[in-house]
């Protein structure tokens, strides 16, 4: 069994016209981090936070998969030695297209949240929301309560943290696509696949903070980087 996990960041959406999760002056999409990306900027301006990610939302009908994208779901489909589990800090559905695309649906985590989902208030349930929300709408599953963006917010617990640590610990090679490795639990992720074992591959513009980390670095656009790599696996598998 060859393992596979692969972790991705707003590197890879950035080349289908997505902004990154924060630019250089701090600040993501004009708005300071603790305006809109806490509970506690959520409880004094709901207006502010849904409004921010309801345009988020909006932007989402603006871009496709680009080929790093598509190269990872052709990897899920046609990889027959093992598992892939793609995990990703993107909010955005760029991966469940691509996946859909090659009908590979199942093999994607969310970390952080989807943009195309929202969250009970009171039940902490999600479903499908492809509207906006607002600070008054309703909750499907509980009519005291309202809807919240299904996004984890700095100061929540990422998704799913369980079933990423057995993967990684199963891993025999993994792939760090577009993503800073400064933010915590995903920075963790190559120390937790070294243990088992796994060969570690970086691929971003420049190395990462934690690039002494990997055994190996692809320099370049995802969209050129990746499909590389992954045609060099499948050809070898």
């Amino acid at each position: 069994m060859k393992n596979i996990v692969i972790l991705t960041g707003a590197g890879i959406s950035a080349e289908s016209g997505l902004q990154t999760f924060r630019a250089a002056d701090g600040l993501w999409h004009g708005h300071k981090i603790d305006d809109v990306a806490t509970p506690e900027a959520y409880a004094r301006d709901p207006n502010l936070v849904n409004e921010f990610y309801n345009a988020r939302r909006r932007q989402l009908s603006e871009v496709k998969p680009n080929e790093a994208h598509l190269a990872l779901a052709k990897l899920v489909k046609n990889w027959h030695r093992g598992e892939v589990l793609i995990v990703t800090q993107n909010v955005d559905d760029l991966h469940d297209r691509a996946a859909k695309e090659y009908g590979v649906p199942g093999h994607l985590i969310h970390l952080h949240g989807e943009l195309l989902k929202a969250r009970c208030t009171k039940t902490n349930f999600p479903t499908e929301w492809h509207g906006d929300i607002l600070p008054d709408t309703v909750s499907p599953f509980d009519k005291t309560a309202t809807l919240r963006p299904h996004i984890v917010w700095f100061g929540e617990m990422p998704f799913d943290m369980d079933e990423i640590y057995k993967a990684l610990l199963k891993s025999s090679l993994f792939l760090s696509i577009g993503t800073s490795g400064n933010v915590h639990p995903a920075s963790s992720f190559v120390e937790i696949a070294k243990r088992s074992g796994a060969h570690t591959v970086e691929f971003n513009i420049e190395p990462s903070v934690g690039n002494s980390l990997f055994d190996e670095t692809r320099i370049g656009k995802a969209t050129e980087t990746v499909p590389a790599y992954v045609d060099e696996l499948l050809r070898n598998e």
